[in-house]
């Protein structure tokens, strides 16, 4: 058995390096086998990644978070909590998105952005740059 330590406090852990891009993953998450995690990725807690999604770069998904479709988490982005990211959503740059999130269809979120809350960010949204949304905000639309 392989143990890792992801760095968030637990010390080394049961993990595997997944088949499909070398990342490291908890043997307490789940990613699928059509699922890319890249070399430098990590994938920890209870999080999920499904379908066709790819987290890579340096980019961390953990907690409950989920990942799927055809979804990407790459750069540094940190996707925690109960967060989904999904459809064709595009997480990158240095940003957070943590809570009960959902960052979902064509959207994307970038730069130092962070989303977190409740928040909805979807359809041909972007949030990138600085910005923050929070609390119950819903973005979507094209922007």
């Amino acid at each position: 058995m392989n143990m890792f330590d992801f760095n968030d406090g637990n010390g080394p852990v049961p993990a595997h390096e997944h088949p499909n891009g070398g990342g490291w993953v908890t043997e307490t998450a789940y990613v699928a086998e059509t699922a890319y995690v890249g070399p430098n990725a990590m994938v920890f807690g209870n999080a999920k990644v499904t379908g066709d999604a790819k987290v890579f770069g340096d980019a961390v998904v953990y907690d409950n978070a989920k990942v799927s479709g055809n979804a990407q988490v790459s750069g540094k982005a940190i996707v925690f909590g109960t967060t989904w990211v999904s459809g064709n959503a595009q997480v990158y740059g240095t940003t957070w998105v943590s809570g009960n999130a959902q960052v979902y269809n064509n959207a994307m979120v970038s730069g130092n952005a962070q989303v977190y809350g409740t928040t909805w960010v979807y359809g041909n949204a972007m949030v990138f740059g600085n910005a923050q949304v929070s609390g119950k905000a819903i973005v979507f639309g094209t922007t």
